[in-house]
């Protein structure tokens, strides 16, 4: 199994990357192939022990920021990094690839090179959220697409399903409807469209949810446009990293307060680890036909490592091949389907 990684997109330096490809490489059954400089390779590659046969690169002197604009980028730098490994997949070369670099160039590499897997309408990303118990909650979009059609939020549901169910190994993922409330009169005109669809298909819809709900043991699939899944993630981030400062505010303020703090440390880890989003290796794309990860721009070598885990876990559980199924399951995989259902 062989996973591209683009190391010179992110905001972190390049080595920082390259050392999470390569713990990944001597951890995982894969080879991972660094996309990038190849001077800057080289040399950082001299610092660790690897098997010679686990790591290889590809190089990219292009890298595109993330400022810049991406309908610009991709036709002023065919040969950015993100490109490289995006066309390493496309040819067969990789069988997934990995970046930290600006989302919507992420996005443009894996579609222009790779497709939509076929009946999927539009990719989507998708995220996973802790849980007050040991399980998590995934939600899709969570920043593909700011704006949805009933057409696009069902096949979320199909999509999001699929992975539930095959990497997180769920039975039976129960699928939620994210809105303002639970009653039937809540929602925009989208998500109440939505709702009636996603009752008359066969799939385990529990109906509407509220934002606390994905936290707590209620539902295994958040469904939701990308607009309010990104801001759903970026606030969860943010709690997690406030809990953490508050602990260690409050930890410090006695002699009492840090002794305590001492039995308590392998739950404060537990805690830490659960709001820690580098645990969660990135966000896959989903519904390209291929596998891409996008991970933050301030990845660090945890999370690129843990983004190729994701990587190779997609491809062990075959999830495109899952998804399709779902959306002939569904009888979804036409959007004609959509104009001709009459829904009272």
């Amino acid at each position: 199994m062989k996973i591209a990684v683009d190391i010179m997109s992110g905001e972190r330096s390049p080595e920082i990357l390259i050392k999470g490809a390569v713990e990944a490489a001597n951890k995982l059954d894969i080879t991972a192939i660094l996309v990038g400089e190849k001077n800057i390779i080289e040399q950082a590659l001299k610092t660790y022990n690897y098997r010679k046969d686990k790591i290889t690169f590809v190089h990219s002197s292009e890298v595109i920021t993330m400022n810049e604009i991406p309908t610009i980028a991709i036709k002023q730098k065919p040969n950015a990094s993100v490109f490289v490994a995006a066309r390493l997949v496309k040819d067969g070369l990789a069988d997934a690839f990995v970046s930290p670099g600006n989302t919507g160039a992420t996005f443009a590499a894996a579609f222009l090179n790779l497709g939509r897997l076929k009946g999927v309408s539009r990719p989507a990303i998708l995220g996973v959220m802790p849980k007050v118990s040991d399980k998590f909650t995934v939600i899709l979009d969570v920043g593909a697409n700011p704006e949805c059609k009933p057409i696009h939020l069902v096949q979320f549901a199909a999509m999001g399903e699929a992975y539930a169910s095959t990497v997180l190994g769920i039975d039976s993922p129960r699928i939620g409807l994210l809105s303002n409330g639970t009653e039937l009169s809540k929602g925009t005109d989208i998500t109440q469209r939505t709702y009636k669809i996603l009752k008359k298909l066969p799939v385990n819809f529990i109906g509407y949810i509220e934002g606390r709900d994905i936290f707590s043991d209620e539902v295994d699939v958040a469904v939701c446009d990308g607009f309010t899944g990104n801001i759903v993630l970026k606030a969860l981030e943010g709690v997690g990293k406030a809990l953490l400062n508050i602990l260690k505010s409050e930890i410090n303020k006695s002699a009492l307060s840090k002794l305590g703090a001492i039995f308590m440390m392998k739950s404060f880890n537990k805690i830490r680890k659960k709001v820690d989003y580098s645990e969660y290796g990135g966000a896959p794309l989903i519904g390209i036909d291929g596998t891409c990860i996008v991970t933050h721009g301030s990845s660090n070598d945890k999370e690129i490592m843990n983004g190729i885990k994701v990587a190779s876990q997609m491809l062990n559980y075959q999830l495109n091949k899952m998804i399709s199924n779902k959306l002939k399951e569904y009888h979804i995989s036409k959007m004609h389907w959509f104009h001709r259902e009459k829904i009272s």
